[in-house]
């Protein structure tokens, strides 16, 4: 049994499909590919479920072959993955993929954007990596489309560029602003490319997808890497440990309640996930806006008093509360995150804190995180300074179990 995955973008196929069909004892497609390119005396079979096209590719004698027609670079979120897993070893004759041909359309080049799938997968991670990312493509399915996508990003700074049916007769490139992008209907197939800057020239880069997570820096930044008022600040020692409890990656979207300077939240940006601050000081959230733009992160904020600036926002997956009272702990255990971090310095509210987890069904833990820095001594020797305690209050779901709510 030999497979051969051909590609196919609109135009010409590539160089060796022609004698690969010809001897062809099966040919697997999407409808229109069919049409237009398989023999007519081949055995075809068209592609809905993919399970009986990889039943009868498996059932080839030894001697016979067959053939899969598929989008673009068939290796690039493609057809090649489901026959290896199948055990279908397979040669593959790529043509140009739907991302390379959007970008050639758009006339910019593409190193350093994040490409991303929403083909039967959670369209909420495409869209936090959508509102955390400067420049992200989205290879879209339906149902999980720039409609969709559109709505999920009303309230941050993006531009799509859709692109319907790409190298097709109805080839159609619109540029557009998400909430327009959500009222609309869209001819499938299409890809999104999403922009925080339509016309921004992307710096010289070394890494496929934009500069790789975790930035080099690390995280638990010092204080002094932020602006902030009179040591408000959640101390370095503790931003970390509190940053292990989120679990902040691509994908995920965090929400810092009580944000204060926003270095929970710069921080869970840098390290890839989409972040919302919500602050009511205005000071501190012109603070949290210089240093969000100091570290290069795109994080979304909120002016306003929790718990009622929550009740607009998408849900998150996980959350910093910072600041606050019980109704503001109470609000955030029921905003559907699998994870939520309570920072409290004052003893008595953490059994209170606990209770509204735990009635909200959370499996919850609480850690101090007490450090002590070196501080010099005006001999030249060093004592240790010791910092204020706080208790870390951490309520989590298995975050499995909630998606399949």
């Amino acid at each position: 049994m030999a497979v051969t995955v051909i590609g196919v973008d609109g135009g010409a196929l590539p160089r060796g499909s022609a004698e690969v069909l010809e001897s062809a004892r099966l040919v697997v497609g999407g409808r229109r590919h069919l049409d237009a390119h398989a023999p007519e005396h081949v055995r075809t079979l068209e592609l809905g479920p993919l399970e009986p096209a990889l039943n009868a590719l498996s059932s080839l004698a030894g001697d016979e072959s067959g053939v899969v027609l598929a989008s673009g670079d068939p290796g690039f979120f493609g057809a090649v993955r489901a026959l290896r897993e199948r055990g279908i070893h397979c040669s593959v004759l790529p043509a140009t993929s739907s991302v390379q041909q959007l970008m050639a359309r758009v006339g910019r080049s593409w190193d350093d954007v994040t490409v991303v799938s929403a083909n039967g997968r959670d369209l909420r991670q495409a869209v936090n990596v959508c509102r955390a990312r400067q420049a992200v493509i989205v290879l879209t399915a339906p149902g999980a489309g720039p409609a969709q996508l559109g709505s999920g990003l009303e309230g941050w700074r993006r531009t799509m560029i859709v692109a319907e049916d790409l190298g097709g007769p109805h080839e159609a490139l619109v540029t557009l602003e998400p909430a327009e992008a959500a009222k609309r209907t869209w001819r499938e197939p299409n890809i999104v490319l999403c922009l925080a800057d339509l016309d921004a020239v992307p710096h010289r880069g070394w890494h496929a997808g934009g500069e790789p997570l975790p930035p080099a820096s690390g995280w638990g930044l010092a204080e002094d890497e932020f602006s902030h008022r009179d040591g408000r600040i959640v101390g370095a020692e503790v931003r970390a440990v509190a940053l292990a409890k989120l679990a902040p990656r691509p994908g995920a979207l965090v929400w810092d309640v009580g944000a204060g300077c926003g270095s929970v939240a710069v921080e869970c940006a840098r390290l890839g996930a989409a972040s919302i601050a919500v602050e009511s000081d205005e000071t501190q959230v012109v603070r949290l806006i210089t240093n969000a733009a100091g570290h290069g992160v795109d994080v979304r904020v909120e002016e306003g008093t929790a718990p009622q600036a929550l009740r607009e926002l998408p849900r998150p997956d996980a959350i910093f509360v910072g600041g606050g009272g019980a109704d503001v702990v109470t609000a955030c255990a029921h905003a559907g995150a699998s994870r939520v971090v309570v920072a409290l310095t004052a003893l008595d509210r953490i059994a209170a804190t606990r209770d509204s987890l735990r009635s909200a069904g959370y499996d919850v833990e609480g850690v101090q995180v007490s450090a002590s820095r070196l501080a010099d001594l005006p001999d030249g020797s060093a004592r240790l300074a010791a910092s204020t305690p706080v208790v870390l209050v951490t309520g989590r779901k298995d975050a499995a179990k909630e998606q399949d709510r």
